[in-house]
């Protein structure tokens, strides 16, 4: 596979902020004191007028959000995702969720991969924390393309976004010229007959690679991306389910209440089949380089190879 340009979502998330921002002029960004982290001061240095810093006040940002949505505004309220999804939970939920205001939380530095930061900055559950927000869309792009178009789609949707983002570079693999985004739908990327594939954020790009290599082996895997996480695209993993009747999950976040655990619901419910789940497994990361950790907790396609192997091999 030819070698692609690479850029981390969060710098995706700061300049897409900035070039939307003189289409929509009723766009705000609030920061919690790490403008420089999250890339939005991308957007302070060009609308320092639509930005707002709220300091190390993540809770107090989620409500000037908020107050923000009920006077017509559009505000993007940007953390790290252990802050933003962690520490201002509460009023997340309260504030926005609960009177489903129309604010959007750009969450960066997720899962594993902001590596030397270690345990305490790895959040590995806010996946699971907004998924059970009522009425709260959880998207997580997988490249810089999907990023923008997703930042642009949630800014034209009516409701609160919860968008989750990285701080390691990643393989840049859709095409802007083709790339359509729509809130809700999967996207099949190859497709197969053996073993789906289902997977989210950077281990979308892992898929596709440990597909190749399953190919050369023998084994047909379908690769279907799914960015938008709520509400899932239950049409798409039911007819996988049908047609391969095997599933093989990959995310960069632990393997409760995250994308497994939404798919293991729907097909379930609809049609059983077997779900193997890759993730972090039931426990806290440790500081190292982002690369190399990702090898140590099993993301990467080495292990969605190995995986998928014992798995078809026992179906």
């Amino acid at each position: 596979m030819a070698d692609l340009v690479k850029k981390a979502t969060r710098e995706s998330y700061g300049e897409a902020l900035a070039e939307l921002g003189d289409k929509y002029e009723n766009l705000y960004v609030l920061d919690a004191d790490l403008a420089g982290a999250t890339k939005t001061g991308i957007f302070k240095k060009k609308f320092p007028d639509r930005h707002i810093d709220c300091g190390i006040a993540e809770a107090n940002m989620m409500g000037i959000a908020a107050g923000l949505a009920t006077t017509g505004k559009i505000p993007f309220a940007s953390s790290f995702a252990m802050f933003a999804a962690g520490r201002a939970f509460e009023i997340v939920r309260n504030s926005i969720g609960y009177p489903h205001l129309n604010v959007k939380i750009g969450a960066t530095h997720a899962g594993i991969s902001v590596g030397e930061d270690g345990a305490s900055h790895q959040c590995n559950e806010d996946i699971a924390l907004m998924r059970t927000i009522p009425g709260m869309t959880v998207i997580n792009p997988a490249d810089d393309v999907e990023a923008r178009a997703a930042i642009e789609a949630a800014i034209n949707f009516e409701g609160p976004v919860y968008m989750r983002f990285g701080r390691l570079a990643v393989p840049i693999f859709h095409d802007k010229e083709t790339f359509k985004f729509e809130i809700g739908k999967g996207e099949l990327l190859k497709d197969g007959k053996d073993v789906t594939i289902v997977a989210t954020g950077l281990m979308v790009y892992e898929a596709i690679k440990a597909a190749e290599v399953l190919e050369q082996q023998g084994i047909s895997a379908r690769v279907i991306n799914i960015a938008t996480i709520k509400p899932l695209d239950k049409e798409l993993i039911i007819k996988a389910a049908k047609e391969t009747g095997l599933i093989v999950t990959a995310e960069e976040h632990s393997v409760i209440g995250g994308l497994g655990s939404a798919v293991s619901d729907c097909v379930t419910e609809a049609c059983p089949v077997r779900v193997v789940k890759i993730g972090v497994q039931d426990v806290f990361g440790h500081s190292g380089p982002a690369a190399d950790l990702l090898k140590e907790f099993g993301l990467c396609a080495e292990n969605i190879v190995e995986t998928v192997k014992k798995a078809v091999s026992e179906k």
